[in-house]
């Protein structure tokens, strides 16, 4: 599981930084990947890397500003000449299938894949067998929401010596005692899984955010993440500005992930005013509330473990 930054900058691209896009690697979990936000030019961005576009299986739009959502059209395309056949799903406020559908539509352009929308509002947005993934309505302005991607636990490893002790000898039957809650043997054996499984595998957290202000309500929603990904568009001394612009400092970020027992911060949408070493700035002063920061650059990649 990885993260991978395509766009960390705000507002408008720069030399040093694109405009936002998040992908999250699961190929290791479920053979796809997953997108957050696409920003004008995340497909360019998407050159200079391994990841493959038809691998995309599910798209969450944090919010309808152009920053977030220019590349969109532009990417479903490419993916259809690119062997993409597979469903996509869109996450994302009201509005999102309108712009989506009508640039496609004007464009005459025409996918190979099936393409869903899904309306979000605050809850639990989407389960499966192997996450579970709930929103948060942010404060920006306009309809603004952060994820919430929970792993869900997976059973621990075959205790292969106990199995021996009992008698059983390796083979097949290992990958059926594991697959089902209780086995029954050829000889009337009964083996509860439970009794030869080492202790759950502990999914992983991750909280990806939109753009937002300051706000404590978070803390819980982010609670004891491994990743939380926060903006902080602006530094500790602009904190009017942020709040005017509805948008974060670097301190309000540290504060929040402090609060909230996060294992790692990764700070995202940086202001093209902290180019250069001035964005080591930004780092050093979230370091001074939350030690295990990061200020991502594009194409910044972190691998998320326990």
């Amino acid at each position: 599981m990885k993260l991978t930054f395509l766009g960390t900058g705000a507002g408008v691209p720069s030399k040093e930084r694109n405009v936002s896009a998040i992908l999250l690697d699961l190929l290791q979990e479920r053979g796809t990947t997953w997108l957050f936000d696409c920003g004008e030019s995340t497909q360019h961005q998407i050159l200079h890397t391994t990841i493959k576009p038809r691998k995309v299986e599910n798209i969450f739009i944090t919010h309808l500003h152009g920053d977030h959502i220019y590349g969109l059209p532009g990417f479903l395309s490419s993916r259809s000449f690119q062997d993409g056949t597979t469903p996509v799903t869109i996450y994302g406020p009201k509005g999102i299938e309108h712009f989506v559908r009508t640039s496609l539509e004007i464009s005459e352009t025409h996918l190979r894949y099936p393409l869903y929308f899904k309306e979000v509002n605050e809850g639990m947005i989407l389960e499966d067998s192997d996450f579970i993934v709930y929103a948060k309505k942010l404060e920006h302005g306009i309809p603004c929401y952060g994820y919430r991607i929970e792993q869900k636990d997976k059973p621990g490893e075959l205790l292969a010596n106990k199995l021996q002790a009992m008698g059983i000898s390796p083979g097949p039957i290992y990958q059926q005692i594991k697959e089902n809650e209780t086995t029954i043997l050829p000889n009337g054996q009964v083996i509860q899984r439970t009794d030869v499984l080492g202790a759950d595998k502990e999914g992983n957290i991750i909280t990806i955010l939109g753009d937002t202000r300051y706000n404590e309500s978070l803390i819980d929603f982010v609670k004891n993440s491994d990743v939380l990904v926060h903006e902080a568009t602006f530094a500790k001394d602009e904190k009017v500005l942020a709040h005017d612009y509805f948008h974060a400092t670097t301190e309000q970020a540290a504060y929040i992930a402090n609060q909230a027992n996060v294992k790692q911060l990764l700070l995202t949408h940086i202001s093209s005013r902290y180019s250069g070493d001035k964005s080591e700035q930004l780092q050093t002063e979230a370091a001074t509330i939350f030690s295990n920061v990061e200020v991502a650059n594009d194409f910044f990649e972190y691998e998320v473990k326990k």
